[in-house]
């Protein structure tokens, strides 16, 4: 069978213009020689469409539109599968399904719906789907095709040490005779996840001997990221065909030769993360109605790297970075928000806030009843700065995207309503280390106007201790251990849930990790005033970490 891997990138609610997308695709590969394509989970509505799936509305429009597709398609001579929201026929029980549909003819043949939902990290599935209760073979061009929908082949025994479910949906439908399984998909980018997948599903195609095709959803949604990076394999398990990762794509595979199209792809992972970060942050953008976005350059690392992401996103054209130096601003900061700015070619504007800081600050001194200078007055001036920004922001239209990272955020070492503004929390979900090393990759991809390769980052903004400068000489280490150390606590905590004493046992003293942890939790108030981040590592602050703010628990 020659098979069409249709990876494209839905927009959730355009339902409509998802069929389009699809269609289009459809006419591609039979332009292609190919017998089917196949599109990821809930092609037609766009995933994850979370509470719209309890309109019935929307319930009705997903249908229709199905309906629109096979007829849009009745002329061609392949077949399609698309993911959709379906309507479950119990008459308890949610009203959805999360379903797929083969398509031939211009009309509807056969339906399949996902049985096992996810509740975990990002997922609540359950909250808005009913689950099927037995799953069918698929006959199609004289081929039994075990057709499943993501979770329902990621629960494979031999490959995981505990299950999540005790069904396995793969093994009951190769059992009933299944020859090929296609698994369509909306699989979440973290790093080191593609990887992951083509070890589920080799493992999946040498234990049951059939060849797998995998497809999977590419493109932003809200904080999630899609990669894209779907594939073939042979029974053996060998990949045979596979599309690029964070971009649309047609591939062809021809699951009778073994032989299909194999693109090239991102094999360190921390371009992959970056091209994470760029998709993401085009998708939010421009999926929102924007077209142009701020950012306040401070000299630093964190914004120059958001600053290189918006620009590789949206263009040059549609940045535009502000500075806004204050009374301990260094020159030097000032002087590197400006190179960067002139070596990505955007534009930048000066809006200084040490006038209306002082004038504040000749307001507030008589209720601060002679108090020290602290915490107060340097939270000052970065909600100037936030109130700044966001003036513009309603003034030109544009989107605020904020620039801390997944350390500080952690620890609240951020300003509510000041560095914190904005409509995109572009590297909130990227540690401060990794914050370096993508620096580094911007630089690669990047060369400045007169043709020699030197990066955009210019090097002081790389070597100079990170600082907030909201205070006389301060440095980000007055208040926090060295990165490196903070990272491993981090990591170690929010990411793998490890104790207190385990995380020590990595080599770090257990007071300190006793205070960072402490500072994680206590900050939780913080986090869920934050703008929406994008996802690149296993466990982001936002809505695959729910924990509550008034609680007493303690490590």
């Amino acid at each position: 069978m020659k098979i069409a891997l249709g990876q494209i990138n839905p927009t959730v609610g355009d339902l409509a213009g998802n069929v389009d997308l699809m269609i289009r695709f459809a006419h591609n590969a039979e332009r292609a020689g190919a017998q089917m394509v196949v599109f990821p989970e809930l092609a037609v509505s766009g995933y994850p469409p979370r509470d719209l799936v309890e309109k019935a509305t929307f319930l009705e429009r997903s249908e229709e539109q199905l309906t629109r597709l096979a007829g849009a398609t009745a002329s061609l001579k392949l077949s399609i599968v698309a993911g959709y929201v379906g309507r479950s026929e119990s008459k308890t029980g949610k009203q959805a399904t999360n379903s797929a549909a083969l398509l031939a003819g211009g009309k509807v043949v056969f339906r399949q719906t996902k049985m096992l939902l996810p509740t975990y990290d990002v997922f609540d599935e359950a909250r808005n789907f009913r689950p099927a209760e037995s799953q069918k073979i698929c006959q199609w061009n004289q081929t039994d095709v075990a057709l499943t929908i993501c979770e329902d082949a990621w629960n494979d025994k031999q490959f995981w040490e505990r299950r999540l479910y005790q069904r396995d949906p793969v093994e009951e439908m190769i059992a009933a005779g299944g020859r090929i399984l296609i698994s369509i998909n909306a699989s979440p980018y973290h790093m080191g996840k593609r990887a992951l997948r083509r070890e589920i599903f080799s493992a999946a195609a040498k234990r049951h001997h059939v060849p797998v095709v995998y497809v999977n959803q590419v493109g932003g949604n809200d904080s999630l990221v899609f990669d894209g990076s779907s594939f073939a394999v042979n029974a053996e398990g060998r990949v045979i065909a596979a599309a690029p990762s964070f971009s649309e794509d047609l591939v062809l595979v021809d699951t009778g030769s073994g032989v299909g199209d194999l693109r090239e792809n991102f094999d360190d992972e921390c371009e992959a993360a970056y091209e994470a970060l760029v998709t993401g942050t085009r998708d939010y953008i421009h999926k929102c109605g924007f077209e142009r976005v701020l950012i306040g350059l401070s000299g630093g690392i964190d914004s120059s790297l958001t600053a290189v992401i918006a620009v590789d996103a949206v263009g040059r054209e549609n940045v535009v970075g502000v500075g806004m130096p204050g009374p301990f601003s260094s020159k030097g900061s000032v002087d590197d928000a400006r190179a960067l700015a002139a070596n990505l070619g955007i534009r930048f504007e000066l809006a200084p806030i040490t006038p209306a800081y002082e004038r504040f600050l000749d307001v507030l001194d008589p209720l601060f009843a002679g108090a020290p200078r602290d915490v107060a007055e340097e939270n000052l001036q970065a909600r100037l700065r936030g109130v700044t920004l966001m003036a513009l922001s309603n003034k030109w239209g544009a989107l605020v995207l904020t620039t801390g990272n997944k350390s500080e955020l952690a620890v609240g070492y951020c300003t509510l309503y000041g560095d914190m503004c904005g409509g995109l929390a572009v590297i909130s979900d990227v540690p401060k280390t990794l914050v370096y090393s993508l620096s580094h990759v911007a630089n690669r991809r990047h060369k400045v106007a007169n043709g020699r390769h030197k990066g955009v980052i210019p090097a002081a903004v790389l070597e100079k201790p990170p600082s907030a400068e909201l205070r006389a000489n301060q440095k980000d280490s007055d208040s926090l251990p060295p990165y490196n150390v903070l990272d491993t606590i981090l990591r170690a905590y929010v990411e793998e849930d490890q104790s207190p004493q385990q995380i020590a046992g990595l080599g770090v003293p257990l007071a300190l990790v006793q205070d960072i942890i402490n500072r994680v939790d206590r900050n939780e108030y913080k986090r869920q005033q934050a703008a929406p981040g994008l996802k690149v590592t296993s466990k982001a602050f936002g809505i695959g970490r729910r924990l509550p703010i008034a609680q007493k628990y303690k490590e």
